[in-house]
């Protein structure tokens, strides 16, 4: 049994992780601003992370074997969060994302054509942080995401004082009406309705995970190995928007209709004009087995299906 601390936990895949810690028998607490109260027997501590006085009141005396931490966003939370449990624990793991690689956001290292990239390719003990951007602002945030994960890996990564290890996860879809982005929600009421899908001329593929599956791999980064460093979460095959599009109608008994968009224009989610996909080389080598995506994606949109009217 271990101490496991979970910053966030209260919804989709974090909710999950949260049941599965405490099923497995570790002594699970969750910290988040109160409106949503962990399972039975999970211990709750009510805090702003963004307030470091208050977290460190909350936190107290206690500690951790391990803290997961699931809504961290921007280097000063990222840097509250190292000061707050410094000394608290000796292992972090972060919850990270795919659009630390998004060439859009970012001059990135290129890689060949059709290459899914490497952890390597965003390293974070080099990146630049600036904590003096106006990261408390929402609208901020939402268009700089990317660049708020990346430099919060960094201030993990080269001042924590404890191992630190970030879980870089790919789009993750399933569970239904649990899946609060609604993209794969998106395309199944297109193709059932006969509206047209926007793409790019030349959709390029990415990679994707199942909610389960990503809380098992936490679940396994936290517990059952001790890697440190960012490591890339995607279960096997690339697809691209056009065989997204092919499996959800292939569900539904409907063919999907495209519109190609212009330069500029938005497309739908999962349509991409520029390399989007992960090597998860690296976790397999550490010894975690990915699902392969065509075998949970037909159970993934029968869920959705179940739960919308199309």
């Amino acid at each position: 049994m271990q101490k496991i601390c979970v910053i966030g936990g209260s919804r989709y895949f974090g909710k999950l992780l949260v049941q599965r810690l405490h099923a497995a028998g570790h002594q699970v607490t969750v910290i988040n601003r109160g409106s949503t109260r962990p399972p039975a027997g999970v211990h709750h501590l009510v805090a702003d992370r963004d307030d470091e006085a208050a977290l460190v009141a909350a936190l107290g005396s206690t500690t951790f074997d391990v803290v997961v931490d699931q809504v961290c966003y921007t280097p000063v939370q990222a840097a509250i969060a190292a000061r707050a449990f410094r000394g608290r624990t000796s292992r972090y793991v972060m919850t990270s994302t795919i659009e630390v690689y998004d060439p859009a956001t970012s001059a990135l290292p290129t890689v060949p054509r059709g290459t899914p990239v490497p952890e390597g390719t965003v390293d974070p003990a080099s990146w630049p942080v600036r904590p003096d951007l106006p990261w408390q602002d929402d609208t901020y945030l939402e268009a700089h995401y990317a660049e708020g994960k990346r430099q919060a890996e960094a201030v993990f990564t080269r001042d924590s004082g404890f191992a630190f290890a970030s879980v870089r996860s790919a789009h993750v879809l399933g569970g239904g009406a649990q899946e609060f982005t609604g993209r794969l929600a998106h395309y199944i009421e297109r193709i059932a309705r006969g509206t047209e899908i926007a793409v790019h001329a030349e959709a390029r593929p990415t990679v994707f995970i199942h909610y389960e599956e990503l809380a098992d791999l936490l679940l396994w980064a936290a517990t059952a190995t001790d890697f440190t460093g960012p490591l890339n979460a995607c279960s096997d095959g690339l697809l691209d928007v056009r065989e997204l599009s092919a499996l959800i109608g292939a569900q539904t008994g409907r063919e999907a209709a495209y519109r190609t968009v212009g330069a500029g224009e938005t497309a739908s989610p999962f349509s991409f004009d520029r390399p989007y996909a992960m090597s998860n080389t690296r976790a397999k080598e550490l010894g975690f087995p990915f699902s392969r995506t065509s075998d949970w994606l037909p159970g993934a949109v029968a869920e959705v299906v179940g739960t919308h009217i199309v």
